[in-house]
């Protein structure tokens, strides 16, 4: 099951990137691979703002759809998404955001596994990779919007 961890430290403050993760409509306009995204609905419950959104991931002939519930605490600067439907067994993500002296602490994991033993060994092949360039989509996304 591949997993990624990594923490960056970035000139923008700690509600501007976490207003920028949590506008998931906006992630095919900037994250490699993402071909489309629909946010279904987004209601305020106990544990946070929760949004079901569809992302559509599209990498040569994989084009997959995948359904995700995600809880965003935007006083606690949090976003935990949780797989819902479509080619994984499982996968979560946890977004920290804390603002620190001259700009803010991004800290990123995620944990996935694909239903298909053969996409999950291509995952295992560039999934390192791809998590480093998807949070540096952010990255950029950030400095493009932050000037």
């Amino acid at each position: 099951m591949p997993k990624h961890a990594e923490t960056r430290l970035l000139p923008y403050t700690a509600a501007q990137m976490y207003d920028l993760v949590a506008d998931v409509a906006r992630y095919p306009e900037f994250i490699p691979w993402i071909t489309a995204a629909r946010v279904r609905s987004v209601t305020a419950e106990a544990e946070g703002n929760v949004m079901l959104a569809d992302l559509v991931v599209g990498f040569r002939m994989f084009r997959e759809r995948f359904g995700s519930r995600v809880v965003l605490r935007p006083e606690a600067r949090e976003i935990d998404t949780e797989y819902i439907e479509g080619p994984f067994k499982h996968m979560i993500s946890h977004w920290r955001f804390r603002d620190v002296e001259g700009g803010c602490e991004v800290s990123f994991d995620v944990d996935f596994e694909f239903k298909n033993r053969v996409l999950q060994g291509a995952a295992g092949l560039f999934f390192h990779d791809a998590m480093r360039r998807i949070v540096g989509a952010f990255e950029a996304r950030a400095k493009d919007l932050h000037r």
